[in-house]
């Protein structure tokens, strides 16, 4: 029997703020919103910024002075914008006007007179140059004289060429949330966005395990740069260079796949599959496919899906600026240049498919809880909507590691096939659109311009809905289509298709046949669109595109296949889902709502397993591990 993959709950934090209860996808679409779901999300943004918390059922403003709720919102409304999406550089990761950088130089004494210093006897070399002439004075100070000369390196700092980026909402520091014990950024968006994911579900997480096996849940989590700042491998390869020793935690908190470990260590104490695949900038969709596999087996039944990123450091700007990838603030202007700016555009520093100049850098932790459709029944979990199915290929042989190539064709290709072949071929054409992967680069806007437009062609679309999530908050890198994911499902919420304001018209060089680019906010209603298709390309050829179902269609197929009894059962047990759902919400807003985080909780060794022929128990977990294995080969064997 066939096993969906529904989607039962999502995390994390974005430039947009919060995205469980869809709050990330709310402030997308504020200004299209009813009075009182604006109102939830500016609340929600004010509590993340430290302007909003509650205590003893009064309001409290970051000062901790009681205030009106609604009026304190609207007034803070300027404050609230301006501190989320793309904007200017702040200087709570780095001084952008102080950027430290080492110029080489070359010391010589003047008048042909050796070169004499002053320092303090520890500072010496430790291999003494053999014509450095020492001289002891006191207090453990040392006269240095050098009859040649010394390169040195001093320090100078410079402004980055590159100003614009999707930081985190203004005021929000992960690490103050728990006990970091100074992990890298990347893991502490990870304890929150993962935290903020398994207490969206509504459900109790330890009731979920009493429903499964602990062989049958698995965690697919990573990112794609590693973690590159201070505390992790940025730090571990800086840190002799800038006189400083390499700490113990640099080299194992940096790895690719420590997110997922943070999730089973520290989150879930999980017991199955983990790991993550790193493909650039498809990450999340990659990881996605892993998990929807293990559900469609039938392998496993619960699935937490995600990536975290924090990308927003001096060297990772410097790098993607030197390859000419970013919009920095020449290039910004220049395309603003008519308009008379004397100021960059920060704002609009990412215009997929008009004319633009390079993406935006964004930090991002996203991750979706997923489960068998049996599962979510038994659960009465709360249905986001569905994996339909995820497709990976390359481009074959390429002239540059960087450039598009032909699997991109591929990827979505068979995505709209998968998706004419469950909700139909007029569903395709009419009722489902495309999250682009839309970076804002010229290069993209032409590349994948084409191959929409191919795809929709050859599926007899007239005119297929094109959105592009990165024009509000920039690229997350491996996080990227977890974003698109997240504010996919906003949609089949509250029925608006974000539009790409950023971009004013679209380029000359953009192919819009059979396509319709949404350069404003398209109201679909909730039930408007039947599936969307998420595209994503990753540098060196890692193509990745998702079809997802709408929640109403997913409902639709299971009441097929469990009977219409049995989804007035799932209806009546999901009220008190939806219920929980909202009690996690409020405690939330009002800073309640603990980030998960069990350090030396619970922590097992062999004393705890036992194991027999069939099964292998360990003392605590809710559930056995059966041992009894299918023979795959048994034709095989004699």
């Amino acid at each position: 029997m066939s096993h969906l993959p529904v989607i039962i709950g999502m995390g994390g934090i974005n430039p947009a703020g919060r995205s469980s209860l869809h709050h990330s996808y709310r402030r997308l679409v504020l200004d299209a919103l009813d009075e009182s779901s604006a109102m939830q999300t500016r609340a929600s943004l004010a509590s993340l910024m430290g302007l909003l918390q509650q205590r003893d059922g009064q309001w409290l403003d970051g000062n901790g002075t009681a205030v009106s709720l609604p009026d304190y919102l609207r007034t803070l409304d300027p404050v609230l914008r301006q501190g989320s999406l793309i904007r200017q550089l702040e200087n709570n990761l780095f001084d952008p006007s102080q950027v430290l950088y080492h110029k080489r130089a070359t010391l010589k004494g003047g008048d042909d007179k050796p070169l004499s210093f002053v320092t303090r006897r520890q500072h010496l070399p430790d291999s003494m140059p053999a014509d450095w002439q020492i001289t002891e004075l006191s207090a453990g100070q040392v006269r240095v004289v050098i009859p040649g000369s010394l390169d040195v390196l001093t320090e100078n700092y410079m402004r980055t060429s590159v100003n614009s980026a999707g930081q985190l909402p203004s005021g929000f520091d992960p690490k103050d949330l728990y006990a970091s014990r100074n992990h890298p950024r990347g893991l502490q968006l990870t304890v929150y966005g993962a935290s903020d994911a398994v207490q969206s579900l509504g459900m109790d997480w330890e009731a979920l395990l009493g429903a499964v096996a602990p062989d049958q849940i698995s965690v697919y989590a990573g990112s794609c740069m590693t973690q590159l700042d201070y505390n992790g491998n940025g730090g571990m390869l800086q840190a002799r260079l800038l006189g400083k020793k390499v700490t113990s935690k640099q080299l194992p908190l940096g790895l690719a796949e420590m997110p997922a470990d943070f999730i089973n260590a520290y989150i879930l104490g999980n017991l199955g599959t983990t790991g993550t695949n790193v493909a650039a900038c498809a990450t999340f969709l990659y990881n996605l496919r892993q998990g929807i596999r293990d559900i469609q087996s039938g392998t496993h039944r619960l699935v937490i899906v995600g990536t975290s990123e924090a990308p927003i450091t001096p060297e990772v700007i410097e790098g993607y600026a030197t390859m000419g990838a970013l919009a920095d603030d020449a290039a910004l202007l220049a395309l603003d240049s008519a308009r008379g700016l004397s100021q960059p555009d920060h704002r609009r520093a990412c215009r997929p498919f008009g004319l633009n100049a390079g993406f935006t850098l964004a930090e991002s932790a996203q991750f979706v809880v997923l489960c068998d459709d049996t599962l979510a029944m038994e659960m009465g979990a709360n249905i986001l909507g569905a994996v339909n199915d995820v497709f990976v290929n390359a481009d074959g042989y390429k002239k540059s590691i960087a450039s598009p190539g032909v699997g991109n064709y591929i990827t979505m290709a068979k995505a709209a096939a998968v998706t004419r072949n469950l909700i139909g071929e007029e569903g395709l054409q009419r009722r489902s659109y495309v999250q682009a992967h839309g970076t804002g680069t010229p290069q993209n806007r032409t590349t994948e311009s084409h191959i929409l437009s191919t795809v929709a062609k050859a599926n007899g679309i007239a005119a297929w809905p094109v959105a592009a999530l990165k024009s509000y908050i920039g690229h997350s890198l491996a996080s990227s289509a977890g974003d698109q994911l997240c504010a996919s499902l906003g949609v089949w919420r509250y029925g608006i298709i974000p539009g790409i304001l950023s971009t004013e018209a679209i380029a000359e060089d953009v192919h819009q046949s059979h396509l319709d680019f949404l350069l404003q906010h398209r109201e679909v209603g909730p039930q408007g669109m039947d599936a969307v298709l998420i595209n994503s390309k990753g540098f060196g050829g890692n193509n990745a595109s998702a079809s997802i179902l709408a929640p109403h269609i997913a409902l639709r197929m299971l009441e097929k296949k469990h009977g219409a009894a049995a989804l007035k059962n799932y209806r009546s047990k999901n009220e008190t889902v939806q219920a929980q759902q909202q009690q996690y919400d409020e405690a939330s807003i009002a800073r309640r709502a603990d980030t998960i985080y069990r350090f030396d909780y619970q922590v097992q060794d062999g004393d705890a397993v036992s194991v027999s022929p069939d099964t292998l128990r360990i003392a605590g977990a809710k559930g056995d591990i059966s041992l009894v294995m299918p023979n795959p080969y048994a034709d095989m064997c004699e």
